[in-house]
Formats: C-alpha cells, sequence, structure tokens
C-alpha cells in the first residue's frame, strides 16, 4: 500500500455493512461491467447475501480508511453441486475512490492468508474481460487463466467475454 498517514482497519464484515457495500457494490452494477448484475441490489437483497456469506464459515472482510469503508471481499461457493465443495469464489470490490492506492493488495493479501486449506482446495475468480486491473490483482498472488469465455453477457448494449482464472491452495 502507498504511503500514507491513514488509519487501516481490516474487519470482519458483518449485516450492519450492508448499506455501505450496497453502494460501493452497486456503483459497479450501473456503471461497469465489472458485475453482470443490471440492476441495484436492495440493502435488504444485500443483507441476504451477506448473511449467507456469514453464515458459510468463510472468510469475508470490509477495509476501513480513516473510519470509511473502503472495500470488502469474501470466498463464496463456487457451484452448489456437491464434488465442487472445496472450490471457491473470490470476489473483491473497492470503493470507487479508493482504486490504485494498494488497498486492493492489501484486502487481498489478508482473504488469501485467511483460506482454510481444510475446507478449500481451489480458488476461482470470474473476470469480465477487458480488466487488465483485476487480472493483474489476481495473477499478482499466483492465479492462472484456465479458461475463456466469448461474448457470454450481454450489457450496456455489448455482448462481454469471460475468463476464468483459479489458484490451487497448496
Amino acid at each position: 500500500m502507498e504511503k500514507r498517514n491513514d488509519v487501516i482497519k481490516l474487519r470482519k464484515m458483518a449485516l450492519s455493512d450492508a448499506t455501505t457495500i450496497c453502494d460501493i457494490y452497486n456503483y459497479y452494477v450501473e456503471n461497469t461491467v465489472v458485475t453482470f448484475e443490471t440492476v441495484a441490489v436492495s440493502e435488504s437483497e444485500m443483507q441476504e447475501r451477506i448473511r449467507e456469506i456469514i453464515d458459510s464459515g468463510n472468510p469475508a472482510f470490509v477495509v476501513e480508511v480513516d473510519g470509511k469503508m473502503a472495500g470488502y471481499c469474501y470466498l463464496h461457493i463456487w457451484k452448489e453441486r456437491a464434488a465442487y465443495t472445496y472450490s471457491k469464489e473470490v470476489s473483491i470490490y473497492l470503493h470507487k475512490d479508493m482504486r490504485g492506492k494498494g488497498i486492493g493488495s492489501f484486502l487481498f493479501d489478508h482473504l488469501l492468508k485467511s483460506v482454510d486449506s481444510n475446507s478449500t482446495h481451489v480458488l476461482m475468480a470470474i473476470i469480465t474481460v477487458p480488466n487488465e486491473v483485476s487480472v493483474k490483482l489476481h495473477e499478482k498472488f499466483g492465479f492462472k487463466q484456465v479458461g475463456y469465455m466469448k461474448q457470454v453477457g450481454w450489457k450496456f448494449g455489448e455482448w462481454r467475454d469471460v475468463g476464468y482464472w483459479e489458484l490451487i491452495i497448496d
């Protein structure tokens, strides 16, 4: 993280974070192709999502800078079928004004150090491409591209491609 005098606090995600997480996430829903959701998520829907993440026992964190949420990250079920039990998907979102400051790397590093290798064997990242920033972040932490799907999403009047990155936990 760049040298700053900011107070950085990392903590577990809580249900009370729903409003701020909505604000961060809905920026990406409404303005980018980072997520394929096309309608802003309500606070009640976000509370339910957070509840599921917390109840899963997978790591989920928020990072605050000077008392204000700067981003969040978590692991969640990659696929519902039983054989995928040890495969998880990573998600990370930063407040739009906090990008490019090293906070994503700080948050991602902590998330990866929190992975329980007894319950997780593979981490998956699904990235709308092109997205050089996200690709670089994941590859910095050892993720390798393992797949590419063309034109699988329609957003903002265009077909969008998706890449799959994988990290096998030792």
